[in-house]
């Protein structure tokens, strides 16, 4: 059957692929960055909307960093939050923290489709740091955080990325967002290192603020997602040579899967939304040959309902991916402390098949919510 012979196909090159991610997530375990004898003043930028539920334990974590307080500030910019955010982090003005309200800045809050990218530019323009550092207002990290950021510093870098931690709860949907997360984050590391499609996640990168300033910041982006990864291109375009990650446990931030199915497939269509913004041709190429794989995998598993004889060839194909990767993600877990999910792992891949043909198809003409905004 030609579908069956096509995935088979598809999976002999995913073979090479996962092997050169593993390769390069070796190496990026080795090549620690060095540490820059002068490190230079740090600017902590959150931009956050109706984050009243988590922006205290952020903070919390923020303003208890072992670092010297005259060698970082932090500017929370509150993007037009309809709830308690505002007043929770005017508590902390006095520990340092400035925070800066979007609806007396300009604007209406509902006009603009770049939301998050006016507030974090107007965070960018107030920091007083040579370096801008953003995480997500539902963020916590370690008291050595700023110290892993600031001793990563050489002064041929422009643009870090740093590692994320999805931290799972009891639920089958929580644990398997913390595999699926971990893995990216695996997959970030590697291409970093290799100088290949380079990715991040805002949740924990750090850039130079002239360079931002100098590729023009996200103006003339006016897709609601890609604060990250759109604004890192911009920068390897420029810079190709001079972008690193961070390979530090003490560098790990901390954040929460979502709490539901509705929020968890938001969430990955506004992820999936960007990838067709990219301007590297490779991530687009190897974004559509895993998506092909899994598209194909998922149309035997559909043509097996009706022919049960064919359920033989969805197993061994799901076996086959599943052992392809298992080196690659049980490395990756272990960094992240997550060793203890590998025995979920195998009954997260059916998911992760039709989650990823989903999402791949509903993210062209599907909107979505997102902070309490419908996007279209």
């Amino acid at each position: 059957m030609t579908w069956i012979v096509i995935s088979y196909i598809l999976l002999v090159g995913y073979i090479f692929l996962i092997d050169f991610y593993y390769r390069h997530w070796r190496a990026a375990s080795r090549n620690k960055l060095k540490a820059d004898a002068s490190p230079k003043k740090i600017s902590l930028v959150i931009a956050a909307r109706n984050e009243a539920s988590k922006i205290s334990q952020s903070l919390d974590s923020a303003v208890a960093q072992h670092y010297p307080s005259g060698s970082f500030d932090i500017v929370v910019v509150d993007d037009h939050s309809t709830d308690e955010t505002s007043a929770i982090v005017k508590r902390y003005q006095q520990q340092g923290v400035r925070l800066i309200e979007m609806n007396t800045v300009g604007g209406d809050g509902a006009a603009p489709l770049s939301f998050k990218k006016k507030a974090l530019s107007a965070g960018v323009a107030a920091a007083t740091g040579e370096w801008i550092l953003t995480t997500d207002a539902d963020c916590v990290a370690g008291p050595d955080w700023l110290k892993a950021i600031a001793a990563a510093q050489p002064a041929d870098l422009v643009f870090i990325a740093a590692p994320v931690r999805m931290k799972p709860g009891k639920s089958f949907l929580s644990i398997f967002q913390s595999i699926d997360f971990a893995i990216l984050q695996g997959i970030t590391a590697a291409s970093i290192n290799a100088k290949f499609h380079p990715m991040c996640n805002g949740a924990n990168m750090a850039y130079q603020k002239k360079v931002f300033e100098e590729v023009g910041g996200y103006a003339g982006d006016q897709l609601v997602s890609g604060d990250d990864m759109l604004l890192l291109h911009k920068i390897a375009k420029q810079y190709p040579d001079r972008i690193g990650y961070l390979f530090s446990a003490d560098a790990i931030v901390d954040t929460q899967p979502e709490p539901d199915w509705r929020s968890f497939f938001s969430q990955r269509l506004r992820w999936a939304s960007k990838t067709g913004r990219y301007n590297d041709s490779r991530l687009s190429v190897i974004w559509l040959g895993v998506y092909a794989l899994n598209f194909f995998i998922a149309l035997v598993f559909v043509y097996a309902c009706f022919r049960p004889f064919y359920f033989q060839y969805f197993i061994l194909l799901l076996l086959l991916k599943t052992g392809i990767e298992w080196k690659f993600v049980k490395r990756v877990l272990r960094f992240y402390q997550l060793s203890h999910l590998m025995k979920w792992f195998f009954p997260a891949q059916l998911l992760h098949i039709f989650y990823i043909v989903i999402t791949g198809i509903l993210s062209r003409f599907a909107g979505y919510q997102w902070k309490g905004r419908k996007i279209t």
